[in-house]
This record gives structure tokens, sequence and C-alpha cells, in this order.
């Protein structure tokens, strides 16, 4: 059994047991929390469920901890003019343990 969540703009596949990298989540470490955004569902039966039948459908995890990706340097330059420009940036992150599908 599969979902198909939606969280911050973006599609994550999850299953029972999966960890998940999402953006920045309010919450404790050790809190639960759900996801209502259920975009797909696959079944123990391999049905595939999308849509109005849906509408009860939810997702629980538990936040496992917060973090820092790695660093991703970004490099500008204009040929002939001088001009260079070095930036980094590091993405805030929740990581999530999913625990149970609630159809």
């Amino acid at each position: 059994m599969y979902a198909v969540i939606e969280n911050g703009g973006k599609q994550y596949r999850v299953a029972p047991g999966d960890t998940i990298q999402l953006d920045t989540i309010e919450g404790e470490v050790g809190s639960e929390v759900e996801f209502g955004g259920v975009l797909a569902l696959m079944n123990d039966s391999n049905e595939l469920v999308l849509g109005s039948n849906l509408s009860s459908a939810r997702v629980k995890g538990t936040i496992s901890g917060h973090g820092r990706t790695a660093k991703v340097l970004v490099f500008k330059f204009k040929r002939k003019k001088q001009y260079k420009r070095t930036i980094g940036h590091r993405q805030n992150y929740t990581q999530v343990k999913v625990s149970e599908i609630l159809a």
C-alpha cells in the first residue's frame, strides 16, 4: 500500500515505514503530523484510488528530526566585465517517518 501526498507544492510517494524529507514543518521532534492532501492511493488489492474517493484519506507520521541540507554554491560571472559573485544556499528540512495510511 502506498499513497501520493502533496506538501509545500511538491508531491511525494510514501508507504508505511518510509522516512521522507519535507520542507520545514512546525512541530517538536516526536510529535504526530497528519497530511490530508492525498492525491492518489494504491490499495492492498492493487486498486488505484483517485479523485473524490479520497476525501477521507489521511497519512499519519511522526517528526523524527529537523536539519539543513548540504550547501549548494551558485557562481555568477560576466566575461570581460570583471563581474564575479559567489553565493551559497542551505535549505531547511523536516524529516518525517510515515506510520500509517488511513483510507
